[in-house]
């Protein structure tokens, strides 16, 4: 198995606000089944690395250890570490909502709050975090922009969120994400739901944020993978088998199971 090492392009200092997640040693375990296995990984500002690998190969568990998801779910655990801009984030006195404000994440399926209007949706975060703004409106556009809905939502802000098409749903979680302006947004599956116009619109929404974030994507379809990411990370049977920069992995990898992998031959 290949352990990563600096790749070229990832040496440059962090943007203001940071964003670099550092994985070191990571073992995850749900009861007793073990699902990572020692993954070592470095996830840059202003990058998107996309995490591929077969069904059940530790993906989502990887990405959900990153806002410490993970650990809600009874009789999991983990060792090593994981730390954001250099502060690890199991630090005891750390907290785990402001943790996910500053490491937001998008889901496989769209969940905008059923009872919530696009409006209270988009605020839900600082609601959470018992934090009123005055600049609501301000606030409102701004996101709302940034996950390209502003002209799609403006005049129907009081619609719920559960009303709206699976590609506006998907964008308007986006959004929930992007109002309380996180460091890192990690996206599981997040266009498998979708139909290939709405995907379109997620994967230029995916150019554009990752000009000020850094972006983990988990995906299943390698064309995406290919075309959304800077770097590509490969899992089997929770292990890194390789990871470097996408052109590397998709047309010359060093491993002969990333090549059968991301050919088609087996997955």
């Amino acid at each position: 198995m290949n352990r990563p090492e600096t790749l070229p392009g990832r040496e440059t200092a962090a943007p203001a606000g940071g964003g670099r997640i550092e994985v070191r040693g990571l073992h995850a375990w749900f009861g007793t089944h073990q699902v990572l296995h020692g993954i070592d990984l470095d996830f840059s500002p202003r990058q998107v690395t996309a995490i591929i690998g077969p069904s059940g190969c530790g993906k989502s568990t990887l990405l959900r250890t990153m806002n410490r998801l993970h650990e809600e779910t009874p009789g999991t655990r983990l060792t090593g570490s994981i730390t954001l801009d250099g502060e690890d984030i199991h630090a005891p006195g750390t907290d785990a909502v402001r943790l996910r404000r500053d490491v937001g994440m998008v889901f496989q399926r769209p969940n905008p709050f059923p009872n919530m209007s696009v409006r209270d949706n988009v605020l839900a975060g600082f609601k959470l975090n018992h934090e009123k703004r005055k600049d609501e409106r301000e606030i409102l556009e701004r996101t709302l922009r940034s996950a390209a809905l502003w002209d799609e939502l403006k005049d129907m802000l009081h619609k719920p969120g559960s009303s709206l098409s699976g590609g506006q749903q998907q964008r308007l979680c986006i959004a929930r994400a992007l109002a309380v302006e996180p460091k890192v947004l990690l996206m599981d599956e997040p266009c498998s739901a979708l139909d290939p116009v709405s995907t379109n619109k997620i994967e230029e929404l995916i150019f554009e944020l990752k000009k000020s974030l850094t972006i983990v994507i988990v995906t299943h379809n390698m064309q995406q993978a290919a075309r959304v990411s800077d770097f590509t990370a490969f899992l089997m049977v929770g292990k890194l088998v390789e990871v470097g920069a996408t052109r590397k992995i998709f047309t010359s990898p060093e491993q002969r199971l990333t090549e059968d992998y991301v050919t088609g031959r087996f997955g």
